[in-house]
C-alpha cells in the first residue's frame, strides 16, 4: 500500500498549492486597493478552484490514511 501512499501525498501537496495559489491571487488584489465591486468579483472567480483545492488536499490527505490502514 505504499504506492496509495506516496500518490495519496501527491494529490495533498497539489491541492495545498492550489491553496496557496488562491491566497496569493487574493492578497494580490488587495494589495492593489482595487474598488469594492472589483475586489468582490475576483474574489468570487477565485473561490471555486478554492473549494476544488480544498476538496483536493482532503482526498490526498484520506488516501494517505487509506493506506496507512490497509498497509
Amino acid at each position: 500500500m505504499g504506492w496509495l501512499i506516496w500518490s495519496g501525498a501527491a494529490v495533498s501537496v497539489a491541492g495545498l498549492a492550489g491553496l496557496i495559489w488562491c491566497i496569493w491571487q487574493v492578497w494580490t488584489a488587495r494589495r492593489a486597493q482595487l474598488p469594492d465591486e472589483e475586489l468582490r468579483a475576483r474574489v468570487r472567480r477565485v473561490m471555486p478552484i478554492n473549494m476544488g483545492a480544498l476538496m483536493f488536499s482532503v482526498l490526498g490527505l484520506m488516501m494517505v490514511i487509506l493506506g496507512i490502514f490497509l498497509g
